[in-house]
């Protein structure tokens, strides 16, 4: 027994728009990753001139313009918790031509420190390639008497200490809040408006210690002010083979404090262009003056897929929700 379909006119025509419709959104695409970039490309960033994530991103900016053809312009706007920067990008066209420089703080703390304006970064944002991952250590004066962190935490229940950050809600601070939950201490915060400010305080010992990567902590500590009592890593960094990690160093086990560094893009980019710029920023940071860069500083690179990012930046926000929610912090 046979079957037919029969199709009215009016269907078939149908069916025909579909069909091409979606041919045409393929072409599309593929004929935006050719084009892409036609014209210069901005990239605003949340950090300050001169610091470690702007140093990294005019590299990349560099080469990036070189393999387009194109100028790559970086914009610094800092401040404001990061959100002069995310203003300045999150109403431009998902076209690949305004991508947005921030870390995983800026993607999964900010929306918890900032309840009252309802902004999900990643629902404004996506994120597109993945720059480096760097980890911290704790810096203590150079003439502290502690010798381990079983010993700051041994200080810190007989005493209430103090320990500085960059700011309310950084991962300077929430690293903090983390090491109090897991040894049972509680220490008075105190934020530093300038980085080397920050240092300059634990060398003269106005505050007891803070957390540190190597490139805002180094002038302290290559002028002997500082030392580094631990790092709050899985491992020790091949550059400081000296320092213990954490729980090397007796305090709690597993304890990992560091940050991501990304770019993004408004939400709706097209695959095809997000691949493009994902593949173009791994080419250019596997290129050998720029992980010569790295490994000065102890960034890590990641070969994150943008989903993978993602992920990981949820996983970051399910602990800053309960170091949040913990001491209710809040930056309204």
């Amino acid at each position: 027994m046979r079957t037919s379909t029969h199709f009215s006119p009016r269907r078939r025509w149908t069916l025909a728009c579909v069909i091409a419709g979606a041919l045409a959104g393929t072409a599309g695409s593929a004929m935006a990753a050719d084009a892409f970039p036609s014209r210069p490309v901005t990239v605003f960033t949340a950090f300050a001139p001169g610091s470690g994530p702007d140093a990294v991103l005019r590299l990349v900016a560099d080469k990036l313009g070189k393999r387009w053809s194109q100028r790559v312009l970086v914009e610094n706007r800092p401040g404001g918790g990061g959100f002069i920067a995310i203003e300045a990008a999150k109403r431009a066209p998902a076209d690949g031509y305004t991508l947005l420089q921030l870390d995983s703080e800026h993607l999964a703390a900010l929306p918890l420190l900032y309840k009252s304006r309802g902004f999900d970064t990643l629902k404004a944002f996506e994120p597109v390639a993945i720059l480096f991952r760097t980890p911290f250590l704790i810096a203590v004066p150079a003439t502290s008497g502690w010798k381990s962190m079983a010993d700051l935490a041994a200080a810190a229940k007989a005493k209430p200490l103090t320990y500085g950050s960059w700011g309310v809600g950084s991962r300077g601070h929430l690293g903090a809040e983390q090491l109090e939950m897991l040894t049972g201490t509680a220490m008075q915060h105190v934020p530093f408006r300038e980085v080397s400010q920050l240092y300059m305080s634990v060398a003269a010992d106005d505050v007891s210690w803070a957390f540190g990567t190597i490139p805002s902590s180094q002038g302290s500590y290559k002028a002997g002010k500082i030392r580094y009592l631990a790092v709050a890593a899985t491992k020790r960094l091949p550059q400081f083979p000296d320092v213990p990690t954490v729980t090397e160093a007796g305090g709690p086990t597993g304890l990992e404090v560091n940050s991501f560094v990304v770019l993004v893009a408004p939400r709706g980019l097209p695959p095809a262009v997000r691949d493009r710029i994902n593949a173009d920023v791994r080419g250019v940071i596997a290129e050998t003056d720029i992980q010569a860069r790295f490994d000065t500083f102890a960034f890590e690179t990641l070969g994150w897929s943008p989903q993978e990012i993602e992920r990981q930046a949820g996983i970051k926000a399910k602990t800053y929700g309960e170091l949040v929610a913990r001491k209710h912090i809040s930056l309204e």
